[in-house]
């Protein structure tokens, strides 16, 4: 196969799709206390998505039965849901899932592979997990691109036009590239994904599993325009992490020079668990999930900051429907919906 992909772009996630994937809580070992919530959630979910479009799903041959009941009695549509005999160590397919690669001219789909190593080796094992774009790229019968790049899913954020975001503490930490620069990442991110530019922030959210992912704090809602969180109290931890992303995002431009619209959302309030592994969970609406004429959106029992939210991401998103979850049920685990799954274009 060829080193690079040829004349492909990375669509945006707004843009029509043919399926979300999802890997399914089949080890408790990597969440012994929400295993058995986590289960009831992904039924939920994956039943919801089935709704609009294909929902494949990873998990060992002995779940399946399992999954189908799960679904069923969410009334899903068995008929649109397809699910692969593939043990996943953890839930996260956002990160380790398949990114998927659209050629210009002829529409045609391609799978992306890159390293993967459990945000810098926080979280063996993750053999499995490293697997899954490859039985994806069989399953699929598709062409698949690797790279030598360490990189995750939540860890990038692209218009589809050609810009794509991400953050310096991520892609340039010693523990997942190392002697990497950021000319480097840049030149081979381009090359993968047919990019004109990447744009850098700094770092991201307290309680953040993975370093700093951007899909907890910057979102692309429009070839131009993005979802910005920020915190107003000075002296939450995260004031001066989201002031710097928002100050660099004023140079943020279009492929073509054009300037790109902010639109700015308040974070949720801090959220904190008693005898945790996480002191401050990761909550942000940023983290959301879009399916075809859907918007899936985390939310945390606060009513006034969760009516807001929805009221700013609805309007972004006109015309979709929109379903909310109970954002705790996955940041005890350190994600939300968005890390959950990952989008097939069409």
């Amino acid at each position: 196969m060829s080193k690079y992909p040829e004349n492909y772009r990375l669509p945006a996630e707004f843009e029509p799709q043919e399926a979300t994937w999802l890997s399914w809580p089949a080890n408790k070992e990597s969440c012994p206390k929400t295993y058995l919530r986590l289960q009831d959630k992904f039924g939920e979910i994956a039943s919801n998505l089935a709704r609009y479009q294909r929902v494949r799903i990873c998990a060992p041959a002995s779940m399946h039965m399992g999954i189908k009941l799960s679904i069923a009695d969410n009334e899903g549509d068995l008929s649109q849901v397809d699910i692969y005999d593939h043990a996943t160590n953890d839930v996260w397919a956002r990160d380790h899932g398949p990114i998927f690669i659209k050629h210009n001219e002829t529409g045609k789909v391609a799978i992306t592979h890159w390293k993967f190593n459990a945000w810098g080796g926080k979280f063996p094992p993750f053999d499995q997990d490293a697997l899954v774009p490859e039985k994806a790229a069989e399953w699929l019968k598709m062409e698949r691109f690797t790279s030598d790049l360490v990189l995750e899913g939540g860890a990038i954020e692209c218009n589809g036009a050609g810009v794509l975001i991400t953050t310096e503490a991520v892609m340039l930490d010693p523990n997942r590239n190392p002697g990497k620069t950021k000319a480097d990442v840049e030149a081979e991110l381009k090359k993968m994904f047919g990019l004109k530019s990447v744009f850098w922030l700094n770092k991201g959210i307290e309680g953040d599993d993975t370093g700093g992912h951007v899909d907890d704090m910057v979102r692309w809602v429009r070839e131009d325009a993005v979802l910005c969180m920020v915190e107003s109290k000075e002296n939450d931890p995260n004031f001066k992490i989201l002031k710097e992303n928002r100050e660099r995002l004023n140079d943020l431009r279009t492929a073509d020079g054009g300037k790109v619209e902010i639109i700015e959302l308040e974070m949720p309030n801090a959220m904190e668990v008693k005898d945790w592994r996480l002191e401050r969970l990761p909550a942000s609406y940023a983290n959301f999930m879009l399916a075809n004429n859907a918007l899936l959106l985390p939310t945390f029992k606060q009513k006034k900051k969760d009516a807001i939210a929805e009221e700013v991401i609805c309007d972004l998103f006109p015309g979709r429907e929109l379903t909310t979850y109970d954002g705790k049920d996955f940041i005890m685990e350190g994600g939300a919906l968005h890390c959950i799954s990952m989008h097939q274009p069409k």
